[in-house]
Protein backbone atom coordinates (compact mmCIF):
# COMPACT_ATOMS: atom_id res chain seq x y z
CA UNK A 1 0.00 0.00 0.00
CA UNK A 2 1.33 3.42 -0.89
CA UNK A 3 0.22 6.99 -1.29
CA UNK A 4 1.23 9.35 -4.08
CA UNK A 5 3.34 12.20 -2.74
CA UNK A 6 4.07 15.45 -4.52
CA UNK A 7 6.18 18.28 -3.15
CA UNK A 8 5.74 21.50 -5.08
CA UNK A 9 7.45 24.87 -4.57
CA UNK A 10 6.53 28.11 -6.34
CA UNK A 11 9.31 27.42 -8.85
CA UNK A 12 8.77 23.75 -9.72
CA UNK A 13 7.62 20.24 -8.93
CA UNK A 14 10.37 18.99 -6.60
CA UNK A 15 9.29 15.41 -6.06
CA UNK A 16 6.57 13.09 -7.26
CA UNK A 17 6.58 9.44 -6.23
CA UNK A 18 4.70 6.81 -4.28
CA UNK A 19 5.70 6.35 -0.64
CA UNK A 20 4.47 4.08 2.12
CA UNK A 21 4.12 7.04 4.48
CA UNK A 22 4.96 10.74 4.59
CA UNK A 23 5.38 12.61 7.86
CA UNK A 24 4.74 16.32 7.42
CA UNK A 25 5.30 19.23 9.85
CA UNK A 26 1.69 20.33 10.30
CA UNK A 27 1.07 23.49 12.32
CA UNK A 28 -0.48 21.38 15.12
CA UNK A 29 2.41 18.87 15.15
CA UNK A 30 3.99 16.22 12.95
CA UNK A 31 1.38 14.27 11.01
CA UNK A 32 1.76 10.87 9.35
CA UNK A 33 -0.03 10.38 6.04
CA UNK A 34 -0.83 6.88 4.82
CA UNK A 35 -2.98 5.60 1.99
CA UNK A 36 -6.66 6.01 2.91
CA UNK A 37 -6.08 9.10 5.09
CA UNK A 38 -9.08 11.33 5.70
CA UNK A 39 -9.21 14.31 3.33
CA UNK A 40 -7.94 17.58 4.78
CA UNK A 41 -5.91 20.69 4.13
CA UNK A 42 -3.33 21.60 6.77
CA UNK A 43 -1.05 24.55 7.35
CA UNK A 44 2.64 23.63 7.54
CA UNK A 45 5.23 25.08 9.89
CA UNK A 46 8.96 25.12 9.23
CA UNK A 47 10.25 21.59 9.72
CA UNK A 48 11.07 18.27 8.11
CA UNK A 49 9.08 16.21 5.62
CA UNK A 50 10.15 12.56 6.03
CA UNK A 51 9.42 9.92 3.40
CA UNK A 52 9.16 6.27 4.44
CA UNK A 53 9.43 3.14 2.34
CA UNK A 54 9.63 -0.40 3.75
CA UNK A 55 9.77 1.04 7.29
CA UNK A 56 12.84 3.18 6.55
CA UNK A 57 13.27 6.92 6.05
CA UNK A 58 14.30 7.28 2.39
CA UNK A 59 14.37 11.07 2.10
CA UNK A 60 14.11 14.16 4.30
CA UNK A 61 13.43 17.72 3.19
CA UNK A 62 13.23 20.98 5.11
CA UNK A 63 10.13 23.03 4.31
CA UNK A 64 9.90 26.61 5.51
CA UNK A 65 6.09 26.54 5.59
CA UNK A 66 3.15 26.19 3.24
CA UNK A 67 0.13 23.92 3.00
CA UNK A 68 -0.56 20.24 2.44
CA UNK A 69 -3.61 18.77 0.77
CA UNK A 70 -4.31 15.22 1.87
CA UNK A 71 -6.74 12.84 0.16
CA UNK A 72 -7.14 9.08 0.59
CA UNK A 73 -4.88 8.54 -2.47
CA UNK A 74 -2.46 11.49 -2.40
CA UNK A 75 -0.54 14.01 -0.30
CA UNK A 76 0.43 17.24 -2.05
CA UNK A 77 2.81 19.52 -0.17
CA UNK A 78 2.68 23.10 -1.43
CA UNK A 79 5.87 24.40 0.16
CA UNK A 80 7.04 27.98 0.30
CA UNK A 81 10.51 26.46 0.03
CA UNK A 82 11.80 22.88 0.19
CA UNK A 83 15.47 21.87 0.58
CA UNK A 84 16.86 18.33 0.94
CA UNK A 85 18.48 18.11 4.40
CA UNK A 86 21.98 17.36 3.05
CA UNK A 87 21.85 20.67 1.13
CA UNK A 88 21.04 22.85 4.17
CA UNK A 89 23.67 25.48 4.93
CA UNK A 90 24.40 26.36 8.55
CA UNK A 91 25.61 29.83 7.48
CA UNK A 92 22.36 30.49 5.57
CA UNK A 93 20.30 29.23 8.51
CA UNK A 94 22.17 31.55 10.89
CA UNK A 95 21.65 34.48 8.50
CA UNK A 96 17.91 33.76 8.29
CA UNK A 97 17.62 33.45 12.06
CA UNK A 98 19.35 36.80 12.60
CA UNK A 99 17.05 38.47 10.05
CA UNK A 100 13.94 36.83 11.52
CA UNK A 101 14.88 37.89 15.05
CA UNK A 102 15.38 41.48 13.90
CA UNK A 103 12.07 41.46 12.02
CA UNK A 104 10.23 40.09 15.05
CA UNK A 105 11.74 42.73 17.34
CA UNK A 106 10.74 45.48 14.89
CA UNK A 107 7.15 44.35 14.30
CA UNK A 108 4.25 46.25 15.87
CA UNK A 109 3.18 43.82 18.62
CA UNK A 110 -0.39 45.19 18.43
CA UNK A 111 -0.65 44.14 14.77
CA UNK A 112 -1.69 40.53 15.35
CA UNK A 113 -1.29 39.38 11.73
CA UNK A 114 2.16 40.94 11.36
CA UNK A 115 3.25 39.54 14.73
CA UNK A 116 2.07 36.02 13.82
CA UNK A 117 3.82 36.16 10.44
CA UNK A 118 7.04 37.35 12.06
CA UNK A 119 6.80 34.59 14.69
CA UNK A 120 6.22 31.93 12.01
CA UNK A 121 9.29 33.18 10.12
CA UNK A 122 11.31 33.09 13.35
CA UNK A 123 10.20 29.55 14.18
CA UNK A 124 10.97 28.40 10.63
CA UNK A 125 14.47 29.90 10.83
CA UNK A 126 15.05 28.18 14.19
CA UNK A 127 13.94 24.84 12.72
CA UNK A 128 16.24 25.32 9.73
CA UNK A 129 19.22 26.09 11.97
CA UNK A 130 18.49 23.07 14.17
CA UNK A 131 18.37 20.79 11.12
CA UNK A 132 21.47 22.36 9.52
CA UNK A 133 23.41 21.86 12.77
CA UNK A 134 22.35 18.23 13.21
CA UNK A 135 25.07 15.61 12.57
Amino acid sequence: MSTALEIVSPEKLLLSRPVDMAVIPAEEGDMGVLEGHAPMIVLLRGGTVRLYEAGQVTAELFVSGGFAEVTPERCTVLAIEAIPLPELSRAEAERRLTAAEAAYEAVDKFDVDAREQAMARLQSARAMLELAAAP
